[in-house]
């Protein structure tokens, strides 16, 4: 499956906390990320990354591209809904196309954790007929 990884400025130490504990499951996926977010997780766990842009040089609409062609399965977004972001139009585009095309989202680490136990479970081979 596809995966992408992005997380805010001030959630970036908890992206990098989250790819260490999952590394097992993460590593058996395509992993994608927005650039900086990609960069420390592939510093600090040495996953296989393709990083994107950062979100705010175009790394959300990228991701969203993907998502828009059947190319993601699955999202993890570690948003910090209390500062404000200046990119906020691209990150609310990402979330929207998330529903618009069915694509799980996570955008903490409670509903993180659980979409990588359930796609560790099968929950998500749903997915996989989406690509046919």
């Amino acid at each position: 499956m596809n995966i992408a990884l992005i997380a805010h400025d001030k959630k970036k130490d908890d992206m990098i906390r989250f790819a260490i504990a999952y590394k097992k499951i993460l590593e058996k996926h395509f992993l994608y990320a927005t650039g900086t977010t990609g960069k420390k997780i592939i510093e600090a766990t040495g996953l296989k990354v393709h990083c994107f842009n950062s979100g705010p040089l175009g790394g959300d609409q990228q991701i969203g591209a993907y998502i828009s062609d059947n190319k993601m399965d699955l999202v993890i977004f570690l948003r910090d809904p209390l500062t404000a972001q200046p990119h906020e139009p691209d990150v609310s585009a990402l979330l929207r196309l998330s529903d618009v095309y069915s694509i799980p989202l996570a955008t903490n680490m409670g509903t993180a954790e659980i979409l990588l136990r359930g796609l560790e479970q099968g929950f998500l081979d749903w997915r996989n007929y989406r690509h046919n």
